[in-house]
Formats: C-alpha cells, sequence, structure tokens
C-alpha cells in the first residue's frame, strides 16, 4: 500500500479568546440568574444544584478572563521585543561596521 505524501501543519488559528471565553461567563451567569426563581421547584426535582453549578461556571469564566487577558497581553509584548529586537539588528548590519572598534576604522 503507498504512503501518503506528509504535509507541512498549517500555522495556528488566531482568536479572539478574550471574546469567546467573556461570552461564555456571560451565558452562565444569565443561565444562572434564569434558573435562580425556580430554586424551590428544581430542589423538588432533585436538581437544586443546577443554579450553583451555573454560578461556578461563570467564577471559572471570570479565571478564564483573566488567564486570556493575561495571555493576550504577553504575546502583544513578545511580539514588540521580538519586533523591536530585529529592528536594532537591521540598524546594525545598515551601518557596515559588523562590530568593529570605531577607533580602528580609520
Amino acid at each position: 500500500m503507498p504512503k501518503t505524501p506528509l504535509h507541512p501543519s498549517p500555522p495556528p488559528l488566531e482568536a479572539n479568546d478574550v471574546a469567546i471565553v467573556g461570552g461564555g461567563t456571560v451565558l452562565w451567569f444569565v443561565a444562572f440568574l434564569a434558573l435562580l426563581p425556580f430554586r424551590g421547584t428544581l430542589a423538588d426535582h432533585g436538581h437544586g444544584n443546577w443554579p450553583w453549578i451555573c454560578l461556578a461556571g461563570a467564577g471559572l469564566g471570570l479565571i478564564g478572563l483573566w488567564y486570556c487577558r493575561a495571555r493576550r497581553d504577553a504575546i502583544a509584548r513578545s511580539r514588540a521585543a521580538g519586533a523591536g529586537a530585529a529592528e536594532r539588528s537591521a540598524g546594525e548590519r545598515s551601518t557596515g561596521d559588523n562590530g568593529a572598534d570605531p577607533a580602528a576604522r580609520d
């Protein structure tokens, strides 16, 4: 059986993680508020913990928001530092001194 040629992996997709996690957090909190008036009925049918599960989801979503924002900011800082280093090294190459002592250029 012939082997299928390997293809390089595609680059990772960029997504707005903060918006995605924020939307999920809002949905969990809305579900908590929607279930809150029915606590008694839910408890009678053995589902009294559902509102608290929704509240826990909203709380974990807030932690996720904090993490996603910190990650986004760290990626932006890393890209800015990488771009700054590339500009500095390009500037050093354009002077033509190749790191030589300025006094030795005469």
